[in-house]
């Protein structure tokens, strides 16, 4: 659906900072070198607490970070082979969770049926992924596909965030253009217009021209000259829940969101830069320039970024009854999305669960049941949050 792009006056209610996460979706939560075979990776998704281990033969396994005999943290165990010990009594659990070995049992006693809740995970593009959600739906749907990652003709640039502020926060900076001004000392851009604003059951897309100015913008390709200004068309995509951001030929940014919790966030970003040297210059200069860029360039926008979303965050939780004005349509259309989302996955949880109470015998997992306690919490009808909220 195509949306007006007039900057108009809209009064803001605060419940989008306190909707979840759509958890039908695949999240990273950390870079897949920086795990090893025999190795631990604590990680939380929306206040799932997940431990993540690569076993002896290399393959990923993500288990609820809660041991089924003592509620221990499993993250504080060990890799025994294809298995997850706990720290405490040494009980080991499979890549599915199931318990597999007791050491103070004899082996031929009959385990008992503790059970840790396993998570869908893949490993692609450097990225661990988590599927937090109904695993019967992980197959419908992917990760983003970020087709530049294997392109020699661009220069890749990884870069990670944690910000202490709830994710609809960092979605609106990175949707937000206009913001421009903050940056305005590090040569940002200047200029920005709203050209085009689209708006679908599960993305926003908006277009703006922006100009550009500076050497960093030559060096770039933004611009022909340093002291020249040029006006290019840049276009950003909130595919719920990451981002695609492209100036088509110049540069494109892949960024992938990891709610934490209410007041927590990571972001896993992808630049792609076409930079103007000669391929047999560029190629031995990749390691150094993917160590300077975001050395001296990118980290500075995004310590300014940082400073900004805590900042309302803050702001956010010293009064959560402050009335806000926002005039960018793409942010009133971010909003909207994230409580459609979020509404549209409680409606799903409640039917699957609904679905389950008709069966005699069902177990619980602790991390599925401290779900339910959370959207319990942290939720209100989802009739109510669109009432309040008023989001245009």
């Amino acid at each position: 659906m195509e949306l007006a792009t007039t900057l108009t006056s809209q009064t803001v209610q605060n419940a989008v900072r306190e909707v979840g996460i759509n958890g039908n979706h695949w999240y990273p939560v950390g870079w897949a070198s920086q795990l090893k075979p025999g190795e631990i990776m604590p990680v939380v998704i929306w206040q799932q607490a997940i431990a993540i281990f690569r076993d002896t033969q290399g393959n990923l396994h993500a288990l609820e970070d809660a041991c089924p005999h003592k509620g221990i943290a499993l993250h504080k165990g060990t890799v025994q082979g294809c298995n997850l010990a706990c720290a405490y009594h040494g009980w080991e659990f499979d890549g599915e969770g199931h318990c597999v070995s007791i050491p103070y049992l004899p082996d031929t006693q009959k385990l008992p049926r503790a059970q840790a809740r396993s998570y869908p995970v893949q490993e692609k593009y450097n990225l661990i992924w988590i599927f937090p959600g109904d695993r019967a739906l992980a197959t419908t749907c992917q990760p983003p596909d970020i087709p530049e990652f294997d392109e020699p003709d661009w220069l890749m640039v990884p870069v990670s965030a944690h910000f202490q502020a709830h994710f609809s926060i960092c979605n609106e900076n990175t949707m937000d253009v206009f913001h421009g001004f903050l940056h305005q000392k590090l040569q940002g851009w200047f200029d920005p217009v709203l050209t085009s604003l689209r708006e679908t059951d599960a993305a926003v897309c908006a277009e703006y021209n922006v100009s550009y100015k500076g050497r960093m913008a030559q060096f770039l390709g933004l611009s022909d000259r340093a002291d020249q200004v040029t006006t290019l068309p840049i276009s950003i995509q909130y595919r719920y829940p990451h981002f695609y951001t492209v100036l088509q030929g110049v540069s494109a940014l892949y960024l992938m969101r990891l709610p934490v919790g209410l007041t927590e966030s990571r972001s896993f970003a992808f630049f792609f830069f076409k930079v103007r040297l000669p391929k047999w210059v560029l190629n031995p200069l990749r390691p150094l320039l993917q160590n300077l860029l975001p050395r001296f360039v990118l980290l500075k926008f995004l310590a300014q970024d940082i400073e900004m979303i805590e900042s309302e965050q803050r702001t956010y939780l010293a009064d959560p009854q402050r009335r806000y004005v926002e005039i960018n349509p793409a942010i009133i259309a971010i909003q909207r999305l994230i409580v459609r989302q979020y509404e549209k996955f409680v409606q799903e949880s409640s039917q699957s669960q609904n679905n389950h109470q008709g069966k005699s015998e069902k177990s619980i997992s602790f991390a599925e049941a401290n779900a339910l306690r959370a959207h319990s919490a942290n939720a209100r009808e989802p009739s109510e949050l669109t009432q309040e909220n008023s989001l245009g």
